[in-house]
């Protein structure tokens, strides 16, 4: 699992960078096994935080619950190995394991 952990941070650091008028900051929980990515910024309206992507671990799965990107973290993990049996996309209603 600790493999499937170090891809996962390894490939949602990708997706954290300087933008256009902001930032994108990947966040881990204290186990690794919670990820996020948020963005904040500025537009003409004023300042705008928002959730890019959000990861969790559970079991040997990867569940994204969110995913506001252009290029989705499903390709990016697939790109990067990760079996497509062991990705699962809550946002898109793919059923979760009990308990998680």
């Amino acid at each position: 699992m600790d493999s499937l952990k170090e891809t996962l941070k390894s490939v949602m650091a990708t997706y954290a960078k300087k933008g256009f008028n902001g930032y994108t900051y990947l966040t881990t929980s204290a186990d690794g096994d919670q990820l996020v990515v948020t963005g904040v910024g500025n537009t003409r309206s004023g300042r705008v935080v928002s959730t890019a992507l959000v990861a969790q671990i559970i079991g040997d799965s990867i569940v994204i619950e969110c995913d506001n990107t252009n290029k989705p973290l499903v390709d990016a993990l697939l790109d990067a190995g990760i079996p497509r049996e062991q990705i699962i996309l809550a946002y898109a209603g793919e059923p979760v394991p009990e308990g998680a």
